[in-house]
């Protein structure tokens, strides 16, 4: 039987408020400095909370994903005859895109085609777990064999719907700020994010270096609450097994989690337990930051943001900041990064979501 095949990402590209591009993300979120700020798109007069990570000078959705996927695709060396039968997986919010008109299914079909991506596409409208959801889908089609390479990317630009969701159920922090496992954490903050990675199992015939490996993947539900997760941990500590069972590591092998952690009370302490369920005694050792503390969250984009910031951050040696960052939480024992970026001291990292609905993910990624 074949080994199964690496997954390689290659090319990556994202824009949030930290600014245009991969490196900006990174020099963003080792900064540290969160990039909250007044909503000026469209009117908060209404709202509680009237802050956001917004980019300015912003295009329309189906624009700027379009740029990025050529960005990632340019990063990654593909020209035109190597983006044949490749493969698009979007992820974006359900219903027409903003601006576009088009179901996810549509844009997702017109942006391969603007790309010159001519394999199939998928769209994934799964809420918080859209784009890691789509990063495991490709994973395990290259792993198996049936694909070479596929572009994953994904897209949520802060809107006003959305906004008044979030605001009128209490989730947004009055504070302005995103405190992830600190005590007096008040809730979320929403962000922009757009991005888009390459993936593939043939970046060494191609003569190109990789970024980072996908070692490892999974996803487990909770069935707990709509819109609650399991306190105990559960379903994400399942997915977590399941990406160091793939990978075929242990707990200690992994040197970085860039949590889910949105800042909320509820969420955070969920997502402590279901670290220490997953790593035992480990977990109060392994550093643990969340970089929504300072781009926000990107709802649908969260996943595919976070794997770039992390593959980043793990091959540049230093890991991310915990913004907002008060006092310790005795719900929430973890080895939180405060202050400034520390050395990466192993070559392996984790990056999770979860979703309202109780579905978790973990994406387990691997220095080159």
């Amino acid at each position: 039987m074949a080994e199964p095949r690496v997954t390689q990402l290659t090319g990556v590209h994202a824009v949030s408020a930290l600014g245009r591009g991969a490196e900006a993300q990174l020099t963003g979120v080792l900064a540290g400095v969160p990039a909250f700020g007044a909503v000026r798109r469209f009117d908060t007069a209404a709202r509680r909370v009237t802050v956001a990570a917004i980019l300015p000078e912003v295009g329309p959705l189906g624009d700027e994903l379009a740029a990025a996927i050529e960005a990632a695709c340019r990063a990654a060396g593909l020209a035109g005859a190597q983006r044949e039968q490749c493969g698009l997986l979007l992820a974006v919010h359900g219903g027409p895109a903003p601006g576009a008109g088009l179901t996810p299914g549509a844009l997702a079909d017109q942006l391969a085609a603007a790309c010159g991506l001519s394999g199939h596409t998928r769209a994934y409208t799964s809420a918080c777990v859209s784009a890691s959801t789509a990063v495991a889908d490709a994973a395990t089609l290259i792993a198996r064999g049936d694909v070479d390479r596929v572009v994953v990317a994904a897209g949520y630009l802060v809107e006003p719907d959305q906004f008044a969701l979030f605001d009128a159920g209490r989730a947004l922090a009055v504070d302005g700020a995103v405190r992830p496992f600190s005590a007096h954490r008040r809730g979320l903050l929403l962000g922009d994010g757009v991005a888009a990675v390459v993936l593939e199992s043939s970046a060494g015939r191609r003569g190109v270096e990789p970024l980072a490996t996908v070692v490892g993947w999974g996803r487990a539900g909770d069935a707990f609450h709509p819109c609650q997760p399991d306190p105990t941990g559960a379903g994400l500590a399942r997915a977590v097994d399941a990406a160091l069972r793939r990978a075929g590591l242990p707990p200690q092998a992994v040197g970085y989690v860039n949590a889910n952690a949105t800042g909320t009370p509820q969420s955070d302490a969920a997502e402590a337990a279901a670290l220490r369920r997953a790593f035992g005694a480990y977990a109060a050792y392994v550093p643990v930051s969340s970089t929504k503390s300072v781009h926000g969250h990107a709802l649908e984009a969260s996943g595919l943001l976070e794997l770039v910031v992390t593959a980043l951050a793990l091959r540049h040696g230093e890991l991310p900041v915990n913004a907002g960052w008060l006092a310790p939480d005795e719900a929430c024992p973890l080895d939180v990064i405060t202050d400034h970026p520390r050395p990466a001291t192993t070559t392996h990292a984790l990056t999770l979501n979860a979703a309202f609905g109780g579905a978790n993910t973990a994406l387990l990624v691997g220095a080159p």
